[in-house]
């Protein structure tokens, strides 16, 4: 099986696009890509612009390869109504429009998908079922909340099982919830792609006891389940000390690899919204020319 991250926060841009190849079926996982609007009181730097663009044009070039897209929920850093023309000829699966969902993101799901239905092959519902492609099986949880509450509404989460398994989080944000954390123990993976705890938050919308519940539940998923590689990134990769909050999950088992998502893929951390307001200061990064 093989897993990329294309687009993701630790490579500058707000992301979880994720393409996943198996021998039966190629999948796209949530073709979104987003700068926040202000960090440190401060816009987005020229710099990140550069690389949201870059970063969209990587994902429309692994899309076009995919079979199948994935569509875990409606916020902007995980899909795009505007170029509608990427679904043409393909298989959408997605997050249930109507229920399960709050009302931004429902009135979101409504225009998503009235831009994308002549385009797309078909158009299936996934909360919470499993479809089989050849040998691969690819399993949705119910939905699940996009952290502690259903204040910012419900995501589903994805397996892909060939000869492993794999398991990519979607916006459960740690997990802080109990059913995002069971269902990672319970289908146990080998790999897990996992969006890591909002700590950038801390004191503003967090507060620490929810940041050590999020580490908690992912000191489960590592003591009950075979994950041999944690990439963790997106929230936890806002914050530019995140190496601290997960390196004593690294102690637990032997064998065990955490990575942000451009580690993974072989490359350098860019945490380019962590670093915004050095950036803005003239202490600009030697970024790598992704895309």
């Amino acid at each position: 099986m093989k897993i990329l991250p294309v687009a993701f926060d630790s490579l500058g841009v707000r992301s979880m696009a994720t393409y996943v190849e198996t021998s039966d079926v190629k999948i796209f996982i949530d073709p979104g890509v987003s700068v926040s609007p202000d960090r440190f009181s401060l816009p987005p730097h020229k710099i990140e612009l550069d690389r949201h663009h870059k970063m969209w044009k990587e994902i429309k070039q692994w899309v076009s390869s995919a079979d199948i897209i994935i569509i875990t929920h409606y916020h902007y850093d995980h899909h795009n109504p505007d170029e509608p023309e990427i679904y043409e000829k393909k298989e959408v699966f997605l997050k249930h429009p109507r229920e399960f969902i709050n009302d931004g993101q429902k009135n979101r799901a409504a225009y998503f998908l009235s831009r994308i239905e002549k385009y797309a092959s078909a158009i299936n519902i996934a909360d919470g079922r499993t479809f089989n492609f050849g040998k691969t099986r690819v399993t949705f949880s119910g939905p699940v909340f996009h952290g502690i509450s259903p204040r910012l509404g419900y995501v589903i989460q994805v397996m892909v099982e060939e000869n492993e398994k794999f398991i990519f989080s979607s916006d459960v944000q740690g997990p802080l919830n109990t059913e995002a954390t069971d269902f990672m123990i319970k289908n146990s993976p080998t790999k897990v792609i996992i969006d890591g705890p909002a700590t950038y938050l801390l004191g503003s919308y967090y507060k620490k006891s929810d940041i050590d519940a999020c580490i908690n539940n992912l000191r489960k998923i590592v003591t009950q389940s075979t994950v041999s590689n944690l990439i963790i990134d997106h929230h936890l990769l806002r914050d530019a000390n995140w190496h601290e909050y997960v390196a004593p999950l690294a102690e637990l088992r032997n064998g065990l690899t955490i990575s942000s998502a451009a580690s993974y893929r072989g490359g350098k951390e860019e945490m380019l919204e962590a670093k915004r307001k050095e950036m803005y200061e003239g202490k600009l990064p030697n970024v790598d020319n992704y895309g």
